[in-house]
């Protein structure tokens, strides 16, 4: 394959903000209107869907499970993998030029003006941190993008359901059916959805944070759950009980980015010492 197609194929997105433009087109919140985008999808993010729909499939998941999930990328603290991840340039926002820190800061400081507790804010801050992925090598469909299950039918809620069919799980009878290889109530933890950053950050932190935490990192890309009241055959008591939290997050995720740019420097030292209330001084990626 030519060098530019490689290029294609790994980032259709002007950058990994876009695809967080596109939720926002899908799932407008009437209080906050800043952004003035076309009705049309854009062409990059519809070749972005195509590509995710056509290779995330179970065995893909599994592999990049087996390959991230086991925490073999070095040990850096919160700090530093913040750090890294602004090296990770994104020229897709039209409101302002944020850095990555300043965008994440933006979500924690929304959540803790509004009084939430301190595990809250600490996940406002790092739930994005798992797109370092892409400062990995990985494809941007293998980062971010709308997560769901697979192994079993996909849901015709899903963003741009119809490319599913040049998937090769889609001619796999099993994988078609409505459980696929789950038991029905076995829970969204035995459940391999699309592998991305909210899946890998989860294995970074799981020792560290409460269980809401967790759910809001693990599966706030989860719209087809979160949103649109799928899969619900595949839950537990414990999924119901913490999809508010999820919920919850969802509004700060989204709906957070303002104009007022976070001071990094004076905010900084709040963080480093949230940071050490929760995690140790280097924890493995």
């Amino acid at each position: 394959m030519p060098e530019s197609n490689v290029a294609i194929e790994s980032a259709p997105l002007n950058g990994l903000d876009e695809w967080e433009e596109d939720v926002l087109e899908r799932y407008p919140d009437k209080d906050h209107k800043f952004r003035d985008y076309a009705a049309d999808v854009r062409p990059t993010v519809r070749e972005f869907y195509r590509l995710n729909h056509t290779h995330q499939t179970l065995d893909f998941v599994k592999a990049k499970k087996e390959k991230y999930c086991n925490l073999q990328m070095g040990e850096r603290s919160v700090w530093e993998a913040m750090d890294f991840l602004n090296t990770l340039v994104d020229d897709s926002d039209p409101d302002v030029d944020f850095t990555q820190i300043e965008h994440l800061m933006q979500t924690s400081e929304s959540i803790r003006k509004d009084g939430h507790p301190r595990w809250f804010i600490l996940t406002g801050l790092m739930h994005d941190l798992g797109k370092v992925l892409c400062l990995y090598g990985e494809p941007q469909w293998a980062v971010v993008g709308d997560t769901f299950p697979t192994g079993c039918k996909y849901s015709d809620k899903i963003v741009f359901s119809e490319f599913f069919k040049d998937n090769p799980d889609f001619q796999v009878p099993e994988y078609q059916t409505e459980n696929g290889i789950y038991e029905p109530g076995c829970g969204l933890d035995k459940v391999h959805l699309s592998f991305g950053h909210d899946e890998y950050l989860y294995h970074v932190v799981k020792d560290y944070l409460p269980t809401e935490a967790l759910y809001m990192i693990r599966y706030h890309s989860f719209y087809p759950w979160h949103r649109e009241g799928q899969y619900e055959h595949l839950i537990n008591d414990q999924d119901r009980e913490n999809l508010k939290w999820v919920q919850l997050f969802n509004g700060y995720d989204l709906y957070s980015k303002v104009d007022t740019r976070p001071n990094v420097a004076e905010l900084r030292p709040f963080y480093e010492e949230l940071i050490a209330e929760f995690f140790p001084a280097k924890i493995r990626w």
